[in-house]
């Protein structure tokens, strides 16, 4: 009875072990010599910490958490001044990786690890490219109204609108083409929540099973619930 028992005992702890380290996140830093690496996540509308390191020197750079589903992290860079930044990924068991710099942390961050990433990674891809040219835009639109152009102003702020809306529609479109993913409603939340509510229950209701019982799909169910009975109730 004794050895069943031990051995139950260190099943247990091998269990609780692996529940323990259910995400691993491998980072690189290029440049990084000093500094406080945090990986966070929201609980219950907060943002906490789940795991923390000091990096005085290291190159073997690991964080971990426990983690029950798909879901989002956040890598924050503290560089022992004012400034601090933060990554977003999204996670699943297993391993993610993240290569960056010390210069441009999150602009530069690759990330590689869940089914769910790679979807968001083509998602920030192409939104990337539409806000680099809203950005071009919005400089172009200074140096027209500088020159007093008001012809020019107009048809470079029509040109962002558009950009807007495009983002926008995009977005929706995107989140329909990838119903399967986790990814899905996240968007809707995180992206589009201010969208007509017509537009987001037809996402909501093309979302597959599995991904209405995620984290995200949930969520999103439940502040479509809050719109409506809000709007019922004006």
């Amino acid at each position: 009875m004794k050895k069943i028992a031990f051995i139950l005992m260190a099943i247990f702890i091998i269990a609780c072990g692996k529940n323990q380290d259910d995400l691993t996140v491998k980072v690189n830093i290029k440049g990084l010599k000093k500094g406080s690496l945090y990986l966070k996540k929201i609980e219950d509308t907060l943002l906490v910490t789940v795991d923390s390191l000091l990096i005085n020197g290291n190159t073997n750079i690991e964080l971990h958490s426990a983690i029950a589903e798909p879901e989002v992290f956040y890598l924050y860079l503290d560089k022992n001044s004012a400034e601090k930044d933060r990554i977003t990924f999204f996670a699943d068991k297993g391993i993610t990786e993240i290569n960056t710099t010390l210069k441009n942390f999150a602009y530069d961050a690759k990330i590689k690890g869940s089914n769910q990433q790679k979807v968001l990674n083509e998602y920030k891809e192409l939104i990337s490219k539409m806000n680099n040219r809203n950005l071009e835009s919005i400089k172009e639109q200074f140096e027209a109204q500088k020159e007093n152009d008001t012809t020019e102003y107009l048809r470079l702020k029509k040109v962002a609108d558009n950009t807007i809306k495009r983002k926008f529609l995009y977005t929706v479109n995107f989140a329909l083409n990838n119903k399967n993913s986790e990814v899905a409603p996240y968007l809707a939340l995180t992206e589009i929540y201010n969208a007509k509510i017509d537009l987001l229950d037809t996402i909501n209701k093309s979302l597959t099973p599995k991904v209405k019982a995620s984290k995200y799909g949930k969520e999103l169910a439940s502040f479509i619930k809050e719109i409506k009975s809000t709007e019922a109730n004006n």
